[in-house]
Order: structure tokens, then sequence, then C-alpha cells
């Protein structure tokens, strides 16, 4: 009994397997104008523009626990004195 549930399973994937792949062949085949793999379209937007915007958040964000320690220890100095 067991071994006719491991050949229905065998059966079952490899119908899956085949079927995933079909699919996908014919997902190839489609053109590739309306896909993008960013959530938004870059057409409307300069790329320089994008850039500096996404330069500058990232470095405001790095900066945040730099510019909270300086403010603690000059905090601490000033309570020192």
């Amino acid at each position: 009994m067991s071994l006719s549930i491991l050949a229905r399973s065998s059966a079952v994937r490899q119908q899956a397997l085949s079927r995933g792949f079909h699919a996908s062949k014919a997902a190839r085949s489609a053109g590739h104008d309306d896909y993008h793999h960013l959530p938004f379209a870059w057409p409307g937007q300069k790329k320089a523009a994008f850039g500096a915007k996404v330069a500058v958040y990232l470095t405001f964000g790095f900066s945040i626990p730099f510019i909270a320690s300086w403010y603690q220890i000059q905090k601490s100095a000033a309570a020192t004195d």
C-alpha cells in the first residue's frame, strides 16, 4: 500500500513540474515592454534625480545614530560641568 502512495505522489509531482514548466515557457514568450522589475516606471522620472533622493535618504538614515550619540555626549558633558 505504501508503494502505491509513493508512486502516486511521484506522478502528481511530475505533473505539477511539467505544468509549471509550460506555464513559464508561455510567460517567457510574452512581450517585455510591459514588465518592470521595480514597483514604479522609469520613463517619467529622471534617473539622476532619483539617485540623488535615494542617496540623501540613505545618508540621513545612516547618520541618525551618530547624531544621537553626539547629542547624548554633549548632554552628559554639560551635566558634569
